[in-house]
């Protein structure tokens, strides 16, 4: 405390009052208001002078920058500047009590910053954060992703019962009240949960990492409940899909493998010399390289059928002088009949080139694929030579032609017929639907 006396404005305090003046005391002690505080004197003036006029201030906090140490320094007074009257009212003097509260500013101020970085931390975190408080589970607050996985909601300040009704049935307030009342967290993973959260407020299944932390007072006793929860439904099938396509690759290459095994066997053994052979064998591994390709493309593990028979022509016919036309829908084919459809498709082609109807410049060929059978159950492609040599039936079946007569792989009912017509070669083949379309 202290008194500003007489017009001089003579400075009189005590002890307390002492300390704030820093290096300043005890010269200070005696001496006018000004002097003291010299260095804020733009601020002190209007307030003393209002005193002085008979008019009393209080302020809970005024912040001044000080030398009173030799540095300037940031502090934080709580005040009250009081007129002294002689009995007959005149002004002689201000009294003041003053408290400096520049350590609990900082404090405030630190606490405050700390409070916004752990709500900066909560934000930018990668699940959803709650803050529920008291045994009724009352919202106080909630970050982003959390409004994300329960959907767009108006919740603070509102019971979880009322806010995310939903859960009620599925007894999770049953939960919060075991945590609230014993103090034991409650942490679950992949815990299947019914929320209200689709544009209309329809119900969706998601997939949730769960955690219940109670959150204790100063003395100890449990105020509220911190809610951790990571929606992981796209994460569990993701992880779903990656399992089926690891199974679906290992399984793929083995078939492959076996397919290249049989055909290397097959053009080794009635190959007339090793360079045809190695050659042949080139030709069909690359056939399978580029049906592997497509099926690739088609995702899933499936391709079409207009894609393979764009890769055939893209072998096998000149663009700018088209030899072969085609025509039916783009039909998906399952992975193991579209490896043998394009070895099929090629073995025609080769064959068409060597001695059919590609091999001379008038001949034509007319590839018709599409749905066949009284049921519409059957894939059915028709392979028709025109304009070519005089066609006769050959004496030997090559490889080739075994290959063809094997039709498709994965379908349990496959015909093929060859016919040797005298004015161009034709191919039926027919196969039960569903298992051409079938995944392997």
């Amino acid at each position: 405390m202290l008194i500003v006396w007489g017009p001089d404005q003579t400075t009189l305090y005590n002890d307390g009052y002492a300390q704030m003046c820093g290096n300043r005391h005890p010269a200070a002690f005696g001496h006018p208001f000004k002097e003291l505080w010299f260095d804020i004197w733009d601020q002190v003036n209007p307030i003393i002078s209002a005193a002085y006029a008979g008019q009393g201030t209080s302020m809970d906090d005024i912040q001044f920058t000080m030398h009173r140490k030799g540095y300037p320094e940031e502090t934080h007074f709580s005040f009250s500047y009081t007129p002294v009257r002689d009995p007959w009212g005149t002004v002689l003097g201000m009294f003041c009590a003053c408290s400096e509260i520049t350590a609990e500013v900082f404090m405030r101020r630190e606490q405050q910053t700390m409070r916004e970085r752990f709500m900066q931390v909560f934000e930018l975190s990668q699940g959803g954060i709650a803050m529920l408080s008291g045994e009724n589970h009352v919202f106080d607050y909630a970050n982003e992703q959390y409004y994300a996985m329960i959907g767009d909601r108006d919740i603070i300040g509102k019971t979880v019962a009322d806010a995310v009704s939903e859960v009620v049935r599925q007894g999770y307030i049953d939960i919060l009240d075991g945590v609230y009342r014993t103090g034991t967290p409650y942490v679950a993973r992949d815990v299947p949960i019914e929320l209200n959260r689709g544009p209309d407020g329809e119900k969706q299944n998601r997939i949730i990492d769960l955690a219940y932390q109670p959150m204790r007072d100063p003395d100890g006793r449990i105020g509220g409940i911190l809610v951790q929860a990571r929606d992981v439904t796209q994460m569990r099938a993701e992880e779903k899909h990656r399992e089926l396509l690891s199974h679906e690759l290992g399984h793929r290459l083995k078939n492959q493998l076996a397919m290249v095994q049989a055909i290397a066997s097959q053009t080794l053994r009635t190959a007339p010399d090793m360079p045809t052979a190695r050659r042949t064998l080139a030709d069909r591994i690359g056939v399978l390289s580029y049906a592997h390709d497509a099926i690739i493309k088609g995702g899933s593990g499936s391709s079409k059928v207009r894609d393979l028979v764009d890769q055939m022509i893209s072998l096998h016919s000149d663009p700018n002088e088209p030899h072969i036309s085609t025509a039916g829908p783009n039909l998906k084919i399952g992975s193991r009949s579209s490896l043998s459809l394009s070895l099929i498709l090629h073995e025609l082609a080769t064959n068409a080139l060597k001695h059919g109807a590609l091999s001379v410049p008038q001949g034509r060929v007319e590839l018709v694929w599409g749905i066949a059978g009284p049921h519409k159950d059957r894939f059915e492609l028709t392979w028709k030579e025109s304009g070519g040599p005089r066609v006769k039936p050959p004496e030997t079946e090559s490889s080739g032609t075994r290959l063809i007569k094997a039709g498709l792989a994965g379908t349990a009912d496959c015909n093929v017929q060859l016919i040797y017509a005298p004015e161009g070669f034709n191919l039926i083949l027919s196969a039960e639907l569903a298992g051409f379309q079938q995944e392997h």
